[in-house]
């Protein structure tokens, strides 16, 4: 049976949806993007605190399944800009310094609220 879960520490849903839903052992988040939690607004800078901002938010998202970066099978990020992959994969990585996940990223013409990237999980409990 699917389970809608919602956190705490991560910014409200701006639509109809859950931060991520539960089925056995399978946790599948909704795309996070730049929100600052306490505000609803867009994060302050450019693409690296954009980044840390977002992977921020996805680890409070895989918290409240009990689940880590250590769960996560595969990625999905959004980016309105190919030439900032490099400094999200710099930032990225320290999330996941041993057997990374599966990944795709494409770029985009735009995302919600201004955000420059969007990041979506698929975890696993071992």
């Amino acid at each position: 049976m699917k389970k809608a879960v919602f956190a705490q520490g991560a910014p409200a849903a701006i639509g109809p949806y859950s931060h991520g839903v539960a089925i056995g052992d399978l946790f599948f988040t909704s795309g996070q993007i730049a929100l600052v939690p306490e505000t609803g607004k867009l994060v302050d800078g450019g693409i690296q605190e954009q980044t840390e901002q977002v992977l921020r938010n996805l680890e409070m998202v895989l918290s409240a399944n009990g689940m880590t970066f250590a769960n996560v099978v595969k990625t999905t990020v959004f980016i309105t800009d190919l030439a900032d992959f490099a400094e999200i994969n710099r930032i990225y990585a320290t999330r996941f310094p041993n057997d990374p996940p599966a990944r795709s990223c494409v770029q985009v013409a735009a995302l919600p609220a201004g955000s420059r990237l969007e990041i979506e999980l698929i975890a696993a409990k071992a």
